[in-house]
């Protein structure tokens, strides 16, 4: 049996417990089976907050605690939750946690289920099977409220699947967390910082490598991240920016196409040729032609 040392909850307290129709619908819609919500909350300042399950739950569950302190006993060991940390709990597993009666903890928390989640709970287990430090993020918190406001307001199939998938990501940021580390400005300012210095170096020749190195990342996480947001590869594009400057050169300068290979870092003019082709239709000479006439 559940034994609550709580009556009447906590000042502030925010809880939704889904339907069992909901939840039926959500274990069967083939958008939502593989992971879906049944309870989630949020518990401020949880003063003599304590849950025992001797048989588990059903689902498996999620805390995050944000300030004060806590606990988890979990295969017979005891295992402290400081501000900022999570742990996941397994399904059907005996257990049991609780604020610290000094310092009671805040916890952001959510059941889940679903086709998935057995997976990802290994892919939690072998980071850490205990608690996990992340470092505090709004958008995390936004998103809690958002996927709470939804479950909160309406159980429109279309809603219920967008508050599944935004549910799932929300718990992703946390198991993945050593993926999500870089911020979304700082992930701009790293595309952008490669643009610039790749602009201001048209007169080299770089591999994706030398890119990478200049970075201090991996080449595979550097071409992901500047083909995520510009479409293309790194050379891909640092050739795009050479030929862009090319035009500007053949249309704006005397230089000629030997010199304006050079300019660019092409050693071989012929090659410089054939690139310039691939990327305009026309060799730079027949280019230069069509200004002309």
């Amino acid at each position: 049996m559940d034994n609550y040392t709580i009556k009447e909850g906590f000042l502030g307290q925010r809880m939704i417990v889904l339907p069992n129709e909901v939840k039926q619908r959500l274990s069967s819609n083939p958008i939502t089976n593989s992971f879906y919500v049944t309870d989630l909350g949020y518990y401020p300042n949880a003063n003599h907050h304590q849950r025992v399950r001797e048989k588990g739950a059903s689902e498996y569950i999620f805390i995050y605690c944000t300030k004060g302190e806590g606990w988890y006993k979990l295969d017979d060991e005891i295992i402290a939750v400081l501000p900022n940390q999570f742990f996941i709990i397994p399904k059907n597993t005996k257990h049991s946690y609780g604020a610290q009666n000094e310092n009671p903890w805040s916890i952001y928390w959510m059941h889940f289920n679903g086709s998935l989640v057995t997976s990802l709970f290994a892919r939690y287990s072998k980071n850490n099977n205990k608690t996990i430090t992340v470092p505090f993020e709004s958008g995390r918190i936004n998103l809690f409220g958002q996927i709470f406001n939804i479950y909160e307001s309406s159980y429109t199939e279309p809603q219920m699947e967008y508050a599944s998938l935004a549910a799932l990501n929300f718990i992703s940021t946390f198991v993945y967390k050593d993926i999500n580390n870089v911020s979304y400005n700082d992930y701009e300012n790293l595309v952008d910082s490669i643009i610039g210095f790749l602009t201001n170096n048209l007169d080299k020749s770089y591999t994706s490598d030398d890119i990478a190195r200049n970075f201090n990342y991996s080449s595979s996480y550097i071409f992901s991240i500047f083909k995520k947001k510009t479409g293309y590869s790194l050379i891909h594009f640092f050739n795009l920016k050479k030929i862009q400057k090319a035009c500007e050169y053949i249309k704006y300068t005397d230089m000629n196409i030997k010199e304006i290979s050079f300019k660019l870092g092409y050693q071989d003019p012929l090659y410089f040729s054939r690139i310039f082709k691939k990327y305009m239709g026309v060799s730079p000479k027949k280019y230069r032609d069509q200004l002309e006439n």
